[in-house]
C-alpha cells in the first residue's frame, strides 16, 4: 500500500509540473526611477494594478513606530484631485476591488478592475504617489482607525500580543524588534510635519515598483504609464537602507506571558536567515514536514496521539533580513505546557537526527508545487509576486525559476538546517498562561 501511495504522489507531482505556467513579462524603468513590470494575459477581462513601496516597519524612527502601517490607511484619504472618502467609490463604481497591506519591509497597494478600467487604476495610484492629501483631519481620522484595528486584532485577541512579545526578546538592535502596528503613543505624539516628511522621503518613484498584470495591451499601457507617472519628480532625500546586523542570540530566552486566554500556549521563535537564501528554502520545506496538514508530524503526535494540544503549527516568516521561524502549540486544558513543549522538542530532535522518509519528501514537494500554482491563479497574485521578487531579490524572473530552488532541496538539506537553526541556544520560548493562574 505504501509503495502504491508513493507512486501516486510521484505521478501527481509530475502532473503539477506540467501545469506550471510560464509568466511572460516586460520590465523597464521610467526616467524618474520608477520600476515597471507588465504581464499581458487575456484569459479573463481583468487587470490588476499595483504599486509596492520599499518601506516597512524596519524603516521607521524607533520613536515613531507604526508610521509605515499608518500610511497604508492614510493614503486612502484622497489627493489634490480626489475628495476625502471618494477613493473607494471610484473603485466600487467601476466594479472593482482594492486593498493594501504592510510588512516589516514594504507597503503594497492594489486595485483589481475590469480591463477597460486600467486607466482609472493608473490615475488613482499616480495621485497617491504624486500628491496625496495629508492633513490633520486625515491624520486624526486614521489614528482612531488604527487604534481600533489594534484593539480588535491584537489587544482583544487571544495570544494577540504574540509577535510583539516574541520580537522584543529575539531582537535587541535590529528594527524587527517592533511590530508593524507600532506603538499608539508614537502616533499620538507625531506632528503633521513628521507625517509629511515620511511621505516625501519614501513615497517617491525610485522607491516604488508599478506591477500590472492582466488583460492589457503592453504598447498602449506604456503610453498611459508615461502619461500618469512620467511627470512625477524624483525624491529629494536619500533613502538610507537598514544595514544593522543582529548579533547571535547566544542562549535560549524563556519567559511567561499572562493573557486573557482559556488554554495555555507554548510559543517558540527560532532565528533564521532571510528569504531567498538556500537555507530558507530548506527551512520552508522542513516546516511542511512537521506541521503542514493533518498527517504532519506535530499534528499526529500532539493532537491525535497524545492529545496534549488543541492545535500545533510552524511557519517561517519571509523577510528581507534574517528574522524568525515559529513553532507553537495551544495546549488542552488539562495539559501541562512543559509536557507539550517536550513533545515538540522530541519531534524537532527527530528531524535533526534522521532523514525524512521518501513519502514525506514527495508530499512536501507536491505541496510546494501546489502553492506555486495557487499563487499564479489570480492577476493580483502574479502582479504581487513579480514585485516581490524584484524588490527583495532583485530579479522578477524568479517568478519562473524559484520553484526549482525548492525542488533542489534534499532530505539532507532539511536535516542540516534543522540542526543548524532549530536548537535551544537559537530560540525564544514563551509560555502563554491564563491570567488567573498568575
Amino acid at each position: 500500500m505504501k509503495n502504491i501511495l508513493s507512486a501516486f504522489i510521484a505521478m501527481l507531482c509530475l502532473s503539477l509540473n506540467a501545469q506550471m505556467p510560464k509568466i511572460e513579462f516586460e520590465e523597464y524603468k521610467l526616467d524618474n526611477g520608477l520600476t515597471v513590470l507588465l504581464h499581458e494575459d487575456h484569459s479573463t477581462p481583468i487587470v490588476a494594478v499595483s504599486v509596492m513601496y520599499h518601506v516597512g516597519a524596519k524603516n521607521e524612527n524607533p520613536q515613531r513606530t507604526g508610521f509605515a502601517h499608518f500610511f497604508e490607511h492614510l493614503l486612502f484619504e484622497g489627493s489634490a484631485n480626489i475628495k476625502r472618502g471618494e477613493f473607494f467609490k471610484y473603485i466600487e463604481n467601476a466594479g472593482g476591488n482594492n486593498n493594501a497591506n504592510t510588512t516589516n519591509d514594504r507597503t503594497f497597494y492594489y486595485e483589481v478592475l475590469p480591463s477597460n478600467q486600467l486607466e482609472l487604476g493608473l490615475w488613482l495610484e499616480s495621485e497617491r504617489l504624486l500628491h496625496a492629501n495629508i492633513d490633520q483631519e486625515g491624520v486624526d481620522t486614521q489614528n482612531e482607525v488604527v487604534k481600533e484595528e489594534k484593539r480588535l486584532r491584537i489587544d482583544n485577541q487571544p495570544y494577540g500580543s504574540f509577535l510583539a512579545e516574541m520580537n522584543k526578546r529575539a531582537f535587541k538592535v535590529h528594527p524587527y524588534k517592533w511590530t508593524t502596528i507600532g506603538e499608539m503613543e508614537h502616533l499620538d505624539a507625531a506632528t503633521l510635519e513628521e507625517f509629511m516628511n515620511f511621505y516625501h522621503k519614501f513615497y517617491v518613484p525610485e522607491n516604488a515598483i508599478l506591477s500590472i498584470s492582466g488583460d492589457i495591451n503592453v504598447k498602449e499601457t506604456k503610453k498611459m504609464i508615461q502619461s500618469y507617472f512620467g511627470p512625477i519628480p524624483n525624491g529629494k532625500e536619500k533613502i538610507e537602507r537598514v544595514t544593522i546586523v543582529e548579533p547571535p542570540l547566544g542562549a535560549e530566552i524563556r519567559d511567561t506571558v499572562f493573557d486573557d486566554i482559556q488554554l495555555p500556549g507554548v510559543m517558540m521563535g527560532y532565528r533564521i536567515p532571510a528569504q531567498g537564501t538556500d537555507d530558507f528554502y530548506a527551512i520552508e520545506m522542513m516546516t511542511k514536514v512537521i506541521s503542514d496538514g493533518e498527517s504532519s508530524r506535530l499534528n499526529k503526535k500532539c493532537v491525535e496521539n497524545t492529545q496534549s494540544a488543541m492545535y500545533v503549527g510552524s511557519f517561517p516568516f519571509s523577510s528581507e533580513h534574517p528574522y524568525l521561524s515559529f513553532v507553537f502549540g495551544i495546549a488542552n486544558a488539562e495539559t501541562d505546557p512543559l509536557k507539550l513543549e517536550n513533545e515538540i522538542n522530541e519531534e524537532m530532535e527527530l528531524i535533526q537526527n534522521e532523514l525524512i522518509s521518501d513519502l514525506e519528501y514527495k508530499k512536501i514537494r507536491n505541496m510546494i508545487e501546489n502553492d506555486f500554482i495557487y499563487n499564479f491563479s489570480s492577476m493580483i497574485g502574479i502582479a504581487e509576486n513579480l514585485a516581490n521578487y524584484k524588490m527583495y531579490l532583485g530579479d522578477a524572473g524568479l517568478i519562473n525559476d524559484e520553484l526549482e530552488r525548492y525542488l533542489k532541496v534534499t532530505k539532507e538539506d532539511i536535516m542540516r538546517v534543522a540542526k543548524k537553526y532549530f536548537h535551544k541556544d537559537n530560540r525564544v520560548v514563551l509560555y502563554y498562561l491564563p491570567k488567573e493562574e498568575g
